[in-house]
């Protein structure tokens, strides 16, 4: 393990380099758009912005790899996001705003595609899992320490810009001096999101609303403690300590999900949510605010492994040669989520205030109950000697739920998957968007390719 980091902790600085970034503009951008006395529905279609972006960018970027190369396409993304921080700064617009922060959501995915891509073809199968959690560990620090970074300088200037766009610059130079060969660009296993509807309707249709649920908190939570008057410090505990709760939350629920049905699980995790969601409404507005960052982290806590069950309920109902490509379309279905979640919040929000935050992810949350209640009767659960292990996700990360596997254990097909995992199977997925994107569907191919994921699973 230590030969392993000692490979590969060049990318995992780069990460956090960048966790640190974008963790910190996200939630200055909430705060600058209440200074500058942008309605609240035109500060919900900047933030979605970023995910209409990611999105674009898990889609072209491997397209771009396969010309020039993971170190160029790095730089330029690097480049790239670390100038659409400072324009921010310099023009104060919505119009503007908007179109910079699709450029930023195209930049961070891309570079969230070369690093951990880089970072899963270093690893083996006996350290990837290891590594893993290492990584999570990162990315965790790097969002929650984001936060903090408001605090340093005042989100009325130009100062935490140019914070952000140095961090992003920095995050260069430890991926582009890395000594890791550079993993192959290669194409996997088409699998199209009605394709992964009929093999798992739960999965689909509960990742598209932890989509909504996720993408409107990170894009308006900001701006729903400004609302509520918390200070730049309040804003900055409130958003991180939400994270540490999902930090902390993920592998006790996780291991829960491994045990138990975990649709029962899941559907567990987003009763409580709505219900904590519920809450806070009352808490914000008749208690102290320890008393509301309280109560946000425990929402955090139940909130952010949502989208780790999803995934791992999804795998429950695939063939491992399969995977790869269901974590792309979950990937595309999940973005689409979080485009719309912002644009909705913040729509209530001008409408109702501050109160309408949390009563709108109380509402989506229990709609994944109801469906995950719906389809328990329409489905036996998988049993507990079938079911993968649970696989804990970093938030708002993206594409990097794809290629960090851990060590699997198919018997039968261990060197299947020895191989495949170890050569870039993160880029790999993003080319399955592309290929999900340009290709309608084969629904008559599933027909075919089926029977035995039916029969496994009932």
């Amino acid at each position: 393990m230590r030969e392993a980091l000692a490979a590969c902790w060049p990318l995992l600085l780069g990460i956090g380099l960048m966790m640190l970034g974008n963790g910190m503009q996200g939630t200055l951008l909430g705060l600058r758009a209440n200074l500058e006395g942008f309605p609240t529905a035109i500060t919900g279609i900047i933030m979605s912005g970023y995910y209409v972006g990611f999105l674009l960018g898990s889609v072209l970027t491997p397209r771009i790899l396969g010309n020039v190369g993971h170190v160029r396409v790095f730089a330029a993304l690097a480049s790239l996001g670390s100038t659409a921080a400072l324009i921010h700064a310099v023009f104060p617009d919505p119009t503007i705003w908007t179109i910079f922060r699709v450029v930023t959501g195209f930049s961070f995915a891309g570079l969230y595609i070369v690093s951990e891509s880089w970072l899963n073809d270093t690893a083996t199968n006996e350290t990837r899992g290891q590594i893993l959690s290492v990584y999570m560990l990162v990315t965790f620090i790097g969002i929650a320490g984001g936060q903090f970074l408001l605090t340093i300088a005042d989100p009325g200037g130009y100062s935490p810009f140019i914070i952000v766009s140095i961090l992003v610059s920095l995050a260069l130079i430890p991926t582009a001096l890395t000594a890791s060969p550079m993993p192959a660009v290669q194409k996997t296993e088409k699998l199209g999101v009605r394709q992964l509807y009929r093999i798992s309707p739960l999965g689909v249709v509960g990742i598209l609303f932890v989509g909504v649920l996720q993408g409107a908190f990170f894009a308006m939570g900001a701006v729903f403690g400004g609302l509520q008057g918390l200070t730049v410090f309040q804003i900055s505990m409130f958003m991180s300590l939400s994270v540490v709760g999902g930090a902390l939350f993920q592998m006790p629920i996780g291991k829960i999900s491994d045990i138990f049905d975990r649709r029962q699980v899941l559907m567990f995790c987003a009763l409580i949510t709505g219900a904590l969601a519920l809450a806070t409404v009352y808490v914000a507005q008749n208690y102290s605010v320890y008393a509301f960052l309280a109560i946000a982290t425990v929402y955090g806590g139940f909130c952010m492994p949502l989208y780790s069950l999803c995934i791992a309920h999804t795998n429950d109902h695939m063939e491992p040669s399969q995977m790869v490509a269901a974590s792309s379309g979950l990937i595309l279905v999940n973005g689409a989520g979080a485009i719309v979640g912002p644009i909705i919040v913040s729509s209530l929000m001008g409408w109702f205030g501050g109160i309408a935050f949390y009563l709108f992810m109380a509402a989506v949350s229990f709609v994944i109950v109801l469906f995950a209640l719906y389809r328990m009767t329409r489905r036996q659960a998988v049993p507990e000697e079938d079911q993968n292990d649970f696989v804990a996700m970093p938030v708002r990360s993206g594409v990097v739920a794809v290629g960090l596997n851990p060590e699997a254990e198919w018997e039968g097909e261990e060197e299947e998957l020895s191989s495949e995992a170890g050569e870039g199977s993160l880029t790999k997925a993003s080319m399955a968007i592309l290929e999900d994107l340009s290709d309608d569907d084969d629904e008559d191919e599933l027909m075919d390719d089926g029977p035995s994921i039916w029969n496994r699973n009932g």
